[in-house]
């Protein structure tokens, strides 16, 4: 039994060339391909640093000096509070898992007197802005653990502001001030009705 040979023609270099281009195009689509893939994975179980790396390159997403990383959902208008200011805001705060630990439809507070993430963002909005903020554990809570567990040790936490208006706390204690001062008629002299 005989074996027949066939000649085969020789590949020229331009073949060559488109076919190991093609293959190189190839990887780096399937390269691509995967690592966008993880993205929504790393979203959901990766550590809080691995989300925000991942969360930086989304769109609208802007990342301050400290790790704070925001979005501006409604631009406000006017000034920005400073660590000086009292604040009214409306807020949700949330875990990664969507989580929500707290929230309140008008909360007065103290820019100062707030996690540092949280100051830092509410100095970014103006009066009417609305915001959606990604605190990392340092601009957080840290390794505390927070309100009976609702908040574990290291956690990333996802605040949703709106910005109502805000006023110097000095012009706040001198309001309140007055209308203790002021009284309240049919109640204790001074001030109101059981207030100290």
């Amino acid at each position: 039994m005989s074996v027949t040979a066939v000649p085969l023609r020789p590949v020229s270099r331009r073949v060559l060339s488109m076919l190991w281009g093609g293959l190189g195009v190839a990887a780096v689509a399937a390269f691509g391909l995967a690592w966008v893939g993880t993205g929504p994975v790393i979203a959901q179980t990766g550590s809080a640093a691995q989300f925000l790396s991942w969360n930086a390159g989304q769109p609208g997403v802007t990342q301050t000096a400290s790790g704070l990383q925001y979005q501006m959902l409604k631009a406000g208008e006017g000034d920005s509070p400073a660590d000086t200011d009292v604040v009214l805001v409306k807020y949700k705060g949330m875990l990664r898992d969507g989580t929500v630990f707290d929230q309140n439809e008008r909360a007065p507070m103290e820019v100062a007197q707030v996690i540092p993430g949280f100051s830092e963002g509410l100095k970014l909005l103006k009066r009417g802005g609305q915001a959606r903020f990604w605190i990392k554990p340092e601009l957080g809570y840290g390794e505390r653990e927070v309100g009976g567990g609702k908040i574990p040790a290291n956690s990333l936490l996802i605040f949703e502001v709106e910005l109502i208006d805000f006023i110097p706390a000095a012009v706040l204690q001198q309001m309140q001030q007055q209308q203790q001062g002021a009284g309240v008629p049919g109640g204790m002299p001074g001030g109101i009705p059981g207030a100290r």
